[in-house]
């Protein structure tokens, strides 16, 4: 059997993949390494056409005195008894935008995999030989730019904005002096307003609290029940009836004496 496999990745770095048998047993697709064996070896299940055959073995690369590499595998089925060698030579060669790799070198097969049309073992074959190649040494992902932390400009002073507040700011002015009342009310204000403002001017708080408003917020007075006219007209007949009383005992008094 021959094959040849292009991938975009140098000679150098190709050679030192196979070179290291923990990454030549990671560019096997699908093997189940056992604990405790050979890097190369476990079970790897092999899909031909519909059918699929697992086996357990072991592979080794060894390097060879022209440059090239000695890959030899032995395998047995899984479940059964059929079995399958295979001895082949690798070369890896220079080529415009990465390398060749190219697999030359025989294999035999029984069992299960006897049975099978010839065309499919082949195809499964050069599958397998192609996702090995593509694995061996894929290009290292690029490593995440750090994120630069983002620094705000701080605002100027003309920049900053005062706290929106429906209060009007008071002047530089308006405590100069303390807040004692001088008196003044703004122009066009009443007289009534002016004559109770200086009366307040001076008084306790106590005194303001409890004093009666004046001039146009003084209370009306309620009025009252029954006017002067009314007091005369009941005051006039007691007073004529007192008057008679008095006259008849005075007649009574004569007459007995």
């Amino acid at each position: 059997m021959e094959h040849e496999v292009f991938v975009p990745v140098p000679v150098e770095r190709l050679r030192e993949a196979l070179a290291d048998p923990t990454r030549v047993a990671r560019a096997l697709p699908g093997l189940q390494q056992d604990a405790g064996t050979a890097p190369v070896s476990g079970r790897l299940k092999v899909r031909i056409g519909g059918h699929s055959i697992t086996y357990r073995g072991t592979l080794g690369v060894s390097p060879r005195d022209d440059g090239s590499y000695a890959v030899e595998a032995d395998a047995t089925e899984a479940r059964g008894t059929g079995t399958v060698k295979l001895a082949l030579t690798l070369a890896v060669l220079p080529a415009e935008g990465g390398s060749t790799l190219t697999f030359a070198g025989t294999a035999s097969a029984d069992g299960r995999i006897a049975d099978l049309p010839a065309d499919e073992v082949a195809s499964a074959t050069t599958r397998l030989l192609n996702r090995f190649a593509e694995h061996l040494a894929p290009e290292p992902e690029p490593e995440p730019e750090p994120a630069e932390a983002s620094v705000e400009p701080e605002p100027g002073p003309e920049a900053i904005e005062e706290p929106h507040s429906s209060h009007v700011p008071f002047a530089e002015g308006d405590f100069v002096g303390g807040f004692e009342d001088d008196g003044t009310l703004p122009p066009g204000a009443p007289a009534e307003a002016a004559h109770a403002r200086r009366t307040m001017i001076g008084r306790s708080a106590e005194e303001v609290d409890h004093a009666p408003p004046r001039g146009r917020y003084a209370p009306v007075p309620a009025p009252e029940s029954a006017g002067g006219s009314a007091v005369l007209r009941w005051a006039a007949p007691a007073a004529a009836l007192a008057l008679a009383s008095a006259i008849v005992v005075g007649r009574a008094l004569r007459k007995r004496h």
